[in-house]
């Protein structure tokens, strides 16, 4: 126990001068600053990211407060390590599909929208950085929620009065909703088609923490196929495409990718 008094100083050390930084610092100047030999200061870090205290963000090649650490703290928001941590992965996934992509959480039964990347010439949307939208319309909202345990769905969504509509589509009830859930789990993804907006449709994949608890969901969205086309097909390769930058944010959050 004696000898890992000095580790876990260390480790709280880490913490606190990585919660005084503005932004993201670098291995180098986290051991400069706390007078740590460099080495130990890659070994320290790598525990605490595999703890989820600290997150390396490989881009920029700096470190960061985790979600674990913001868990912690009585002011916790995943805003932030989420939206540096997810920008980039949008970035590739708008690359890859040539349609809009965003990074959303929940909040209440609500879709908060944390991250928008737009396609060019595609249609413009609703889901802009900071808008809230009912979870149980959107393909984001669904996709976490059917991670969740269906205790705490039937608490956020007990009854008739806990569902409101857009253009009076999407489910209206708990028996509904189970459904559409149900359906999510079975495929991986979730999709909503029209629920949000008359013409666009979307597909969305889980982020999952360390504990396997949704915290975030990874969207891509684009207009529904007309008549004589193959919506399932088209929706399915972007499904798969969401499930693969989702399975990577989770990567990065020290999360278990489903």
């Amino acid at each position: 126990m004696p000898g890992q008094v000095p580790a876990a100083r260390a480790a709280l050390a880490v913490l606190r001068l990585l919660s005084q930084h503005g932004g993201p610092v670098t291995a180098a100047s986290l051991a400069r600053d706390l007078g740590l030999p460099r080495s130990s200061t890659y070994h320290l870090l790598a525990a605490m990211v595999e703890e989820g205290f600290v997150v390396h963000l490989p881009e920029e090649r700096r470190y960061a407060l985790g979600v674990a650490a913001f868990e912690v703290g009585s002011a916790f928001s995943y805003r932030e390590p989420l939206a540096r941590l997810g920008r980039p992965l949008l970035d590739r996934l708008v690359d890859r599909t040539g349609e809009s992509a965003h990074l959303a959480v929940l909040h209440g039964r609500d879709t908060y929208y944390v991250v928008e990347e737009r396609a060019r010439r595609r249609p413009s949307l609703v889901t802009d950085v900071g808008v809230r939208l009912p979870a149980h319309l959107t393909a984001s909202g669904r996709a976490m929620l059917a991670a969740m345990p269906a205790a705490q769905v039937r608490a956020l969504f007990p009854d008739r009065g806990a569902f409101t509509t857009r253009h009076g589509t999407g489910p209206a009830s708990p028996a509904e909703l189970r459904a559409v859930l149900a359906r999510a789990r079975r495929t991986g993804w979730a999709e909503e088609d029209g629920d949000v907006t008359p013409g666009l449709s979307s597909v969305a994949s889980a982020v999952l923490d360390p504990n396997g608890h949704p915290v975030a969901s990874i969207a891509v969205t684009f207009t529904t196929p007309g008549p004589g086309s193959e919506p399932g097909a088209r929706a399915a390769h972007l499904a798969a495409e969401t499930r693969r930058a989702a399975a990577e944010l989770s990567r990065r959050l020290g999360g278990r990718p489903r």
